[in-house]
């Protein structure tokens, strides 16, 4: 809060624009105090900024703000419980602070929607960890930025800067820090936990939350920064998964000629799509390749809303852009035929979900496959999701270093059944993962290779009665 009173006061001084706006808000205003009272207490204490700045009630306003003097720029709050929606506003600096208390994106799109005339915007939110999984903060940012720290994630975006004061968690999603420990008191509290003041006040919230086990919640959240009933951990551990990545030393193999398993994960007909092709190898390595398709009239709004580079990856060729509003299926259909006649692979099963897609066996069936259907289910997945997060962990994949499907990997949770049964799942999703769903689709059979050829058999003589 102190700092970012000190940037809020710069912001509307130090740049020469002349009436730019900043302002502080929450969704209480007793919320926006926090940055809000340290602003007006440096403006009070400082005969320095005394000169500089006014603060005084302002009449179109309609309330009390912080006036620099020469250029007219402003510093002010906006809050719910105040009425202050800030519509009209054109910010050249604003603070969202304890955003996981924000219900909906609303002064995160007054912000950004309001700073596109500005040169030099800044839109900065601070934030302990929250109870609300609904929420934006974490639902949307801390997906993001949590895709943005990861090196093994191939997200990335410059302009956007993240720190996040929290402790460590297994592949599993379980926290492996002592919360007693130093470390855990410094990685989560790097201001006050390295004070004697803040040290004893963290250790006592950790005594007593250990003897009542009630006020834990609020330790872990408050002082630790933990989400509290975080979503399942991911399906994957990304470090794994780009060891497999193809490299100089190891590159991905010709594939050429080999057999092949198709996979589909048909979309709704606005959302991204994907056929995911699994190849065995010997050793019982396989190698896996994906591409996925997005209607081309709605890429601009999916890039906005995903906060993924579609564009990027469609120049260099992981994904495609069909015409309209809608996937047209027939893209998808042409390019399988045309990655078969490019890898000269024999055309044997095709694996998709027919509850989902009954008009696509007459397609496969015309371009010579043998359609084998994959009911979206534990009985229909469960073995082939454990079985290719199994021979990644060993390293039994090779893949091409395809952003997109790595993309997908980092965006895929589980969902646990009876009987130890695991499947990926849409409904907690917050990202989209396509190209993994057909990816296992395809492992369904891949894993266990084709069924045997009765007419070879018979017609190779070596059979007897």
């Amino acid at each position: 809060s102190q700092d970012k009173a000190i940037q809020g006061l710069y912001e509307i001084s130090a740049f020469g624009e002349a009436m730019s706006e900043a302002y502080v808000a929450a969704t209480k205003k007793e919320q926006t105090r926090h940055v809000w009272g340290e602003a007006t207490w440096l403006y009070q204490n400082s005969e320095l900024l005394r000169d500089k700045f006014t603060c005084k009630f302002d009449q179109e306003l309609q309330q009390t703000v912080i006036r620099h003097i020469k250029s007219g720029s402003f510093f002010s709050r906006l809050s719910k419980d105040d009425r202050k929606s800030g519509d009209g506003t054109n910010p050249h600096f604003m603070v969202l602070d304890e955003y996981h208390l924000h219900e909906t994106t609303e002064y995160y799109d007054l912000g950004t929607s309001g700073m596109k005339t500005r040169t030099q915007p800044l839109l900065s939110i601070i934030t302990t960890a929250g109870f609300e999984l609904n929420n934006p903060c974490y639902r949307v940012e801390y997906d993001y930025i949590s895709k943005i720290l990861d090196p093994n994630n191939p997200i990335e975006n410059d302009r956007y800067f993240a720190i996040v004061c929290e402790l460590d968690r297994d592949d599993e999603g379980n926290v492996i820090d002592d919360i007693r420990s130093e470390d855990a008191r410094l990685k989560t509290n790097p201001i006050i936990g390295n004070t004697e003041v803040g040290k004893e006040s963290i250790e006592l919230e950790v005594a007593e939350a250990l003897d009542k086990p009630e006020k834990m919640r609020d330790v872990l959240t408050k002082t630790f920064n933990i989400w509290v009933n975080q979503r399942e951990a991911g399906y994957m551990n990304l470090a794994k998964w780009a060891a497999c990545g193809a490299t100089k030393d190891n590159p991905f193999p010709d594939v050429t000629g080999k057999g092949v398993f198709p996979g589909v994960d048909l979309s709704a007909t606005l959302d991204l799509t994907s056929v995911a092709f699994d190849i065995p190898l010997e050793d019982d390595y396989y190698a896996v390749m994906q591409h996925s398709f997005i209607p081309e009239e709605t890429l601009i709004q999916k890039m906005k809303t995903d906060k993924v580079p579609y564009d990027r990856w469609i120049q260099e060729g992981w994904m495609t852009a069909t015409p309209g509003a809608e996937v047209d299926y027939h893209f998808i259909l042409e390019y399988i035929k045309q990655i078969f006649d490019k890898y000269k692979w024999p055309k044997g099963e095709f694996c998709f979900d027919r509850a989902l897609a009954t008009w696509l066996l007459h397609e496969i069936q015309e371009l010579g496959f043998i359609p084998v259907d994959v009911p979206q289910s534990y009985t229909g997945l469960s073995v082939a999701t454990k079985d290719f997060r199994a021979k990644v962990y060993n390293g039994k994949v090779l893949h091409n270093n395809d952003p997109v499907l790595t993309w997908a990997i980092g965006n895929a949770i589980v969902r646990k059944g009876p009987s130890e049964n695991i499947m990926l799942d849409k409904s907690k999703a917050t990202q989209r993962f396509d190209p993994v769903a057909a990816l296992i689709t395809a492992h369904t059979r891949a894993m266990v290779g084709p069924g045997p050829d009765i007419n070879k058999h018979i017609l190779s003589g070596e059979w007897s009665l």
